[in-house]
């Protein structure tokens, strides 16, 4: 079995950052992390070995007066909110989500309806989105049915989202309204361009793909939904001890790649258990 690896895989700056930032915080005094720093069990098992607490970002309760808003950003009214009840706040936001909500408020401000491309009730959207009560999501081409009648609407999009889909719904939107100015600005993020990227070489030349990342992890399942739509046999991991042999028995052709809350030490220990079972292939065949 040949073992192929993503040009483009696994954690991106913005987390690795963020995971930095709470490790530091955590060592000088107790820190609550509001929401999920990451979508990765492994990275939150690791945060809770250094004493770092988890609290939801729907409550003013915390462990600890420190707390962190995680890699997905929040609202301005939940900082002050926050803020209000005696927190003292630190900000995990990756830099690329910032943008995302400078670029929407930009679009408010000059006038444009507010539409989020994103999954609703993830937590980047629902950052993005609290801040503009009127803001429409929009996830399928369905969801466009709820687009009140406007002349100028002001697109953006979840970071982890295909470009590919994005362009697509931007695409509807303007069919859509024709009599409508659709002002579209690209706010997926260049890590998640670079790993579907990345991928589609993959799905090229390999017959079975194995997808390392949180289950909860938005750009992961992008990437097992990707391979799916192509044909493409997809294992969807979180880590190397859930691999099992049998799995690979008829594979020529396995290819590894990872989402972008994904440790590197994650992937080379997964790369490393399907090195081991092809090994028992060549095994088994001699």
């Amino acid at each position: 079995m040949k073992i192929l690896l993503a040009e483009h895989f696994g954690m991106c700056f913005g987390v690795r950052d963020a995971i930095s930032e709470a490790e530091q915080l955590a060592t000088e005094g107790p820190l609550t992390i509001l929401g999920e720093l990451v979508h990765n069990s492994l990275v939150r098992e690791r945060l809770r070995a250094q004493g770092v607490a988890e609290a939801s970002l729907e409550e003013t309760r915390s462990t600890s007066k420190r707390v962190m808003i995680t890699a997905h950003g929040a609202s301005d009214h939940k900082r002050e909110r926050l803020r209000a009840a005696g927190f003292e706040v630190f900000d995990g936001t990756c830099p690329l989500v910032g943008h995302a909500h400078e670029q929407l408020k930009r679009l408010v401000a000059a006038g444009y309806f507010p539409v989020v491309i994103g999954k609703r009730g993830h937590v980047e959207v629902r950052g993005l989105t609290e801040d503009f009560p009127d803001a429409v999501i929009v996830d399928f081409a369905e969801d466009m049915a709820r687009l009140p009648p406007r002349s100028r609407y002001g697109v953006i999009s979840q970071t982890t989202q295909p470009i590919e889909h994005v362009c697509a719904i931007v695409g509807a939107i303007r069919e859509r309204h024709p009599q409508s100015e659709v002002r579209f600005v690209d706010t997926v993020c260049k890590p998640t361009k670079d790993r579907q990227s990345a991928l589609r070489k993959l799905i090229a030349e390999a017959d079975t793909i194995v997808v390392v990342g949180g289950r909860e992890s938005n750009n992961t399942r992008q990437l097992v939904a990707t391979c799916r739509l192509a044909g493409r046999r997809a294992i969807h991991i979180e880590r190397a001890e859930e691999l099992d042999a049998k799995d690979f028995a008829d594979v020529d052709v396995v290819g590894l790649t990872a989402g972008t809350s994904t440790m590197h030490e994650t992937v080379e220990t997964v790369l490393k258990r399907l090195e081991k079972i092809a090994d028992g292939q060549r095994d088994v065949s001699s």
